[in-house]
C-alpha cells in the first residue's frame, strides 16, 4: 500500500513539474519553477503585471526588460504561457517574405525589354539573311 501511495505522489510531482505556468496568473515561486527565470526576473514580471495583464508574448517582450524572442522561445518550451498560449516567433515569417519579394522584383521585365512578338519575329527575319563572316 505504501508503495502505491509513494508512486502516486511521485507521479503527481512530476506532472506538477511539467505543468504550464501562465505569466498572468503565476506567483513569483511558480514563475521561478520555470527554467530560465530566477528571483530577479520573476520579480520584474510580477511588478510589470501589476500595471496590467500581458496581452500576448509581444506585449511581454516589450514591457519586461531582459526578455527577447530567443528567451521567449526557451521559456515557452519550458512551460511558460501568456494567456494559455505558447510563443510563436513571427519575425522569421516576415524575413522569409522579404526574401521571397527580392526574386520577384528581379524576375520582372526591364523597361527597355522588347515585346515578345517583336522578339519572336526577329529570328525569322534573320533566317533569310546571309550569315556574317567571322571577324578577324
Amino acid at each position: 500500500m505504501f508503495k502505491k501511495i509513494f508512486a502516486f505522489l511521485a507521479a503527481m510531482s512530476l506532472m506538477a513539474a511539467f505543468a504550464a505556468v501562465d505569466i498572468n496568473k503565476g506567483s513569483e515561486a511558480e514563475l521561478q519553477s520555470i527554467k530560465g527565470i530566477g528571483a530577479a526576473k520573476s520579480k520584474l514580471i510580477v511588478e510589470e503585471r501589476k500595471k496590467g495583464e500581458f496581452k500576448n508574448w509581444d506585449d511581454f517582450i516589450a514591457r519586461v526588460k531582459g526578455f527577447g524572442e530567443a528567451s521567449a522561445t526557451k521559456l515557452s518550451s519550458e512551460g511558460l504561457t501568456v494567456g494559455g498560449a505558447g510563443f510563436k516567433p513571427a519575425a522569421k515569417d516576415s524575413k522569409a517574405a522579404a526574401k521571397d519579394a527580392k526574386p520577384a522584383t528581379a524576375a520582372a521585365p526591364k523597361a527597355d525589354a522588347k515585346p515578345v512578338a517583336a522578339a519572336a519575329a526577329a529570328p525569322a527575319a534573320k533566317a533569310d539573311a546571309k550569315p556574317e563572316a567571322p571577324k578577324k
